[in-house]
């Protein structure tokens, strides 16, 4: 069909760029991209913006009908800011066009299906063509490469394997860049740990509250520390507070970047951090990311708070125009210490939908988790119950203790408490309840970790 070639803007072979063979020094995997300068990387966001528009209307009917219904013909984006012009796509469009309804392809392009879990309705289900996974693992590549990953990396994947697009978007983009993949997945923790040791395994893909367990489980086995031998952390899948970060890299000695993605954009690959770890690096040349008032829907300016919408600007099987993720952040366009170009979104603040409003306060669990994390007496594991008692919302935040005894000191436990509790409304603005319990009595995750239990509707 004419017109379905993605503009190229004079694409180059891919290559990567060392200035030296430490992990700590500065690595760029496709400079020409990662370096554009600002007007030209605008210039050829406009270009693929365009075709990315054409594309979803003459390919998905879906599209079509919506574009049609607001009055927006393709050739009516001449700008970028005409993107303004297009409906927000949500989760929920992916979820009513169940499952292949999104698809701009027949099923003989399709190579690869992923889906999400479903836990709350029908899966979000997205499809790749041979090119789109070939971006994908490219997109990756620049991440890890900005991380510190390289031809000298031996990596274990404790992603669960499967539906879910974390591990295989790590896998292609870590093999591309010549690293030694180990694909253990998630879970036997045990035997994680023995390959750990014998593989001399250097870097880690995990969860941040996998890592943080097992490296819990590192020092209850028996074996020294100094037997594990990880320098790097890519960790992703789930929020990381700088304190959840510090507390595992202490426990690890490793140092630890954030990576970010969703499997109705590509999966893992739409941003990562540099070494400077200053922002998440977007891929701006695959990815159009807009910052936009969740309440108002009014989009906002470059340094300003709010949810992250982005438009697939290459993707094949399933284009997406004006994704809400619901994820809050903001952007900077500001050029990097790193010497890359794109621009840069802060870490994820919370979910909007994830947001908690007790009496009036909303509450992100990442709140909670800045407070907790490195506090002396108290283990980085925590759990959140909100309740409905009579017409008022009320929190609890569970906690556990590192040394149990301390449950039978009276004293030393009531000053324990009260010092959460005061730092917690300083942080809050409210008053949460705080229960101490045992060591080792919350739940562990290999996974996603669940921090609230939400009990109000019960």
């Amino acid at each position: 069909m004419k017109g379905d070639r993605i503009p190229a803007f004079s694409l180059g072979s891919c290559k990567r760029f060392f200035t030296g063979k430490d992990m700590s020094e500065p690595m760029i995997f496709d400079p020409q991209m990662e370096t554009m300068p600002r007007a030209k990387m605008r210039e050829l966001q406009l270009e693929r913006l365009k075709w990315a528009v054409r594309y979803c209307y003459d390919r998905v009917p879906f599209y079509h009908d919506r574009l049609e219904k607001a009055g927006v013909d393709p050739d009516k984006i001449r700008e970028l800011s005409d993107i303004q012009y297009i409906p927000y796509t949500t989760k929920d469009d992916l979820r009513d066009t169940y499952p292949f309804g999104l698809f701009a392809v027949p099923m003989k392009e399709i190579i690869r299906i992923h889906a999400s879990s479903g836990t709350t309705g029908k899966p979000t289900v997205v499809g790749y063509t041979r090119s789109d996974i070939e971006t994908w693992a490219n997109n990756m590549a620049r991440i890890v490469t900005a991380a510190g990953a390289g031809e000298h990396t031996i990596v274990q994947i404790a992603f669960g394997y499967g539906m879910f697009t974390g591990a295989l978007g790590l896998h292609y983009g870590l093999e591309k860049v010549g690293a030694a993949v180990v694909p253990c997945s998630s879970g036997n923790t045990e035997k994680q740990l023995m390959f750990m040791r014998d593989f001399g395994t250097n870097t880690l893909v995990a969860t941040p509250s996998y890592a943080l367990y097992m490296s819990e489980c590192a020092k209850e086995s028996g074996f020294p520390m100094s037997d594990y031998h990880l320098e790097l952390g890519l960790l992703g899948s789930e929020g990381c507070t700088p304190e959840m970060r510090d507390q595992i890299e202490k426990n690890w000695g490793m140092f630890v970047t954030d990576n970010y993605g969703l499997s109705e954009l590509c999966g893992p690959g739409l941003s990562g951090e540099c070494r400077e770890r200053k922002g998440l690096h977007i891929n701006e040349d695959q990815f159009l990311c807009e910052i936009i008032d969740p309440n108002t829907l009014d989009v906002l300016g470059d340094g300003a708070d709010g949810e992250l919408v982005v438009t697939t600007l290459t993707k094949e099987g399933i284009p997406l125009l004006r994704y809400r993720t619901k994820d809050l952040t903001r952007i900077t366009p500001d050029p990097c210490a790193c010497g890359r170009t794109t621009a840069r979104m802060y870490k994820i603040k919370g979910r909007s939908d994830d947001m908690l409003k007790i009496r009036g306060v909303n509450v992100f669990p990442s709140q909670v988790e800045s407070v907790l994390v490195g506090m002396d007496k108290i283990g980085p594991h925590y759990q959140l119950i909100v309740r409905r008692e009579g017409f008022h919302d009320t929190i609890e935040v569970q906690v556990e203790l590192i040394d149990g005894s301390v449950l039978e000191r009276y004293s030393e436990l009531e000053e324990l408490h009260n010092r959460i509790k005061a730092k917690l409304k300083s942080v809050l603005g409210l008053e949460a309840k705080v229960s101490l319990v045992e060591p080792k009595t919350l739940e562990r995750f290999q996974g996603k970790a669940k921090r609230v239990i939400d009990l109000r509707g019960q």
